[in-house]
């Protein structure tokens, strides 16, 4: 494959960072590569440094004569005054891009269709889009150009999980070509999964390259880390020796020869320094009564739409539920009705006694009014100390933990980073141990280290959970259940996961563009919106992942039956124990409220696996 662009031992300081040291690489024809890495470790940098945008101090970058290069950076540079049409498609003729599937891929994928329905229309203004609007364009521009190299910095930003989807099964048919490439930073692991035939890690100036996509690279890495705590055993077993050697006595010392003592300094600088890890603690849930929240015929309306329509929906303790939907059809306002934050049109909304919610919101906005604390007395603020398993530790090494090392726990908290901020406000929330938590889209900003953190805590977490989020990985990794807006303002649930709304979301359109065609083939006007389309039949994935939850309920009620058994017989036994029998009878209720609910779940699932 011909080599597109080509970086030979190139240095870059940016400040007191060395963000490149004597880094050497390459992009070749036909490579789809993934670049990861920790934030502010140099990703965008190098993406820029690929672009020729950012210099280098040392060594020399070059490009294919004849390549063409396009990058998508974090800021779009749109002007604001044009429309979509010439912010897209330029001066191409109508009838060019109209007669090309791949463009008018694009925009049906990023757009909404060859109209631009999901931003206003050919001739809206730029100007006034939205952050996330203005993103999708400024992607569809580049996609559009088809350059030879494709330079993407966090292109999942603002797509939802449809949208996501589509981006990658269209990189991947259109970046397949021997002549193209496609480097890409995102923190998106199913993304990248689907996507990268390579990865790249940046970490410490270096770039550390793995074969495949996500799943690849972690095995890779597990390995190569399993091959250097090897190296490392070995090695601080002969550091061992040497030092012993050396420290027999101080008369001896002067006559040993030299090379010993070379070589037991030589094992001594190649220890590596300690990494400044970033590390999220998992915190003790209060306990958790049997009601939590419930949303009774509720309904909100927002600028005379109906974002919720006379929705019931009763959260169970312990419950795991992760919410997908297009964008605008009231994921973010079912997290804030739950919450409690936005007031309903009709309808009621009951918390149990005991709940102790925790919402963290998607633009970070309730550390707004710690702008000008320090990072350390924004933690204080929730408590000076916590006890972590049986240690108690106090605020300042909880900040060191987290990565607020040093004079970082200094800084105020409006200098913070985006990923730096959630991560601050993430902790204060599981400071206060809750036992409700609402996450609406947790993964922005995060790097992917934070996010397997962060999964690691959710893991072992015991309270309710909510999460409405774009990231796939995340949604199947620490959600039991996941449920879409459909946008008809009900909640519909998902035993296929994911993959069935993606299914719904395609039997929509269709349905939609049927509805279409046949009112112009009638004569009449083109209807403007979407037709309810009822559930289809259910499909192979619906019945596979049916009996697999038949399945887990069956043994769930089987350790059900197990722990009744059990407290029959402590009950036996304490039968003189008046206190100890209430409380043993108190989880016999408990158990037979949750069998009730299990049964309930394994009929549904059994009414779909037919």
């Amino acid at each position: 494959m011909a080599n597109l662009i080509s970086v030979e031992r190139a240095s870059l300081a940016l400040g007191t960072a060395q963000v490149l040291d004597d880094l050497s690489l390459g992009v070749n024809g036909g490579a789809r590569i993934g670049v990861v890495g920790r934030n502010g470790g140099g990703k965008s940098t190098l993406l820029r440094v690929l672009a020729s945008e950012q210099p280098v101090d040392a060594g020399r970058v070059t490009r294919a004569g004849d390549a063409t290069l396009g990058m998508l950076a974090q800021v779009d540079a749109l002007d604001p005054g044009a429309t979509v049409r010439e912010a897209v498609l330029g001066d191409l003729p109508e009838h060019v891009w109209a007669g090309d599937p791949r463009v008018r891929d694009v925009m049906a994928g990023l757009l909404g269709g060859v109209g631009a329905e999901a931003v206003g229309g050919l001739d809206t203004l730029v100007g006034p889009l939205s952050g996330g609007e203005r993103r999708r364009l400024a992607l569809a521009r580049l996609l559009v150009a088809d350059p030879d190299v494709l330079l993407l910095d966090e292109p999942t930003n603002h797509l939802d999980v449809e949208g996501v989807a589509w981006l990658a099964e269209h990189l991947v048919r259109h970046r397949a070509r021997p002549g193209n490439a496609l480097v890409a930073i995102t923190h998106d692991r199913w993304f990248l999964d689907a996507v990268a035939t390579m990865t790249w890690e940046v970490i410490d100036g270096k770039v550390e390259a793995y074969e495949g996509g996500y799943a690849a690279y972690v095995l890779a890495k597990a390995e190569r880390q399993r091959q250097a705590a090897a190296s490392a055993e070995r090695r601080d077993n002969l550091l061992r020796k040497e030092l012993a050697w050396l420290r027999r006595g101080a008369p001896a010392r002067t006559s040993k020869p030299k090379f010993r003592i070379e070589a037991a300094n030589t094992l001594i600088a190649d220890e590596p320094p300690p990494r400044d890890d970033v590390e999220l603690m998992r915190f003790a849930s209060t306990r958790l009564g049997k009601d939590v929240v419930d949303l009774v015929d509720a309904s909100v309306e927002l600028g005379g739409r109906a974002l919720l329509d006379h929705l019931t929906w009763r959260l169970a303790p312990g419950e795991r539920v992760g919410i997908v939907g297009v964008n605008g059809a009231g994921k973010s306002t079912l997290l804030r009705a739950v919450a409690g934050e936005v007031p309903l049109a009709s309808g009621k909304r009951k918390v149990g006694v005991t709940v102790q919610l925790a919402y963290l919101s998607q633009e970070v906005r309730e550390l707004e009014r710690y702008a000008a604390w320090r990072v350390i007395d924004a933690i204080e603020d929730v408590r000076k100390y916590v006890r972590l398993g049986k240690k108690e530790v106090s605020a300042s090494q909880l900040a060191q933990r987290l990565g607020f090392t040093g004079g970082r726990q200094q800084t105020r908290v409006s200098d913070l980073s985006g990923g730096e901020r959630r991560r601050l406000q993430l902790t204060r929330l599981l400071m206060a141990e809750p036992n409700v938590l609402l996450l609406d889209e947790p993964t922005n900003d995060l790097d992917i280290e934070t996010l397997t953190s962060l999964e690691d805590v959710l893991d072992g977490w015991a309270g309710t959970l909510l999460v409405v989020s774009h990231d796939r990985y995340l949604l199947e990794r620490i959600c039991d259940r996941q449920v879409a807006l459909m946008g008809d303002g009900r909640v519909r649930d998902l035993p296929g996961g994911v993959e069935q709304y993606l299914e719904l979301r395609h039997a929509q359109d269709e349905a939609a563009a049927r509805s279409q065609a046949a009112g112009r083939a009638d004569g009449g006007p083109e209807p403007t919106a979407a037709v309810p389309v009822g559930p289809p039949p259910p499909s192979a994935a619906d019945l596979r992942e049916a009996r697999k939850e038949m399945a887990r309920i069956e043994k769930q009620l089987t350790r059900l039956s197990e722990r009744e058994e059990r407290l029959h017989a402590a009950m036996v036994d304490a039968a003189t124990d008046h206190a100890r029998v209430l409380e043993l009878n108190g989880q016999l209720r408990d158990i037979v409220d949750e069998r009730e609910e299990l049964e309930l779940a394994w009929l549904a699932a059994a009414e779909v696996a037919g």
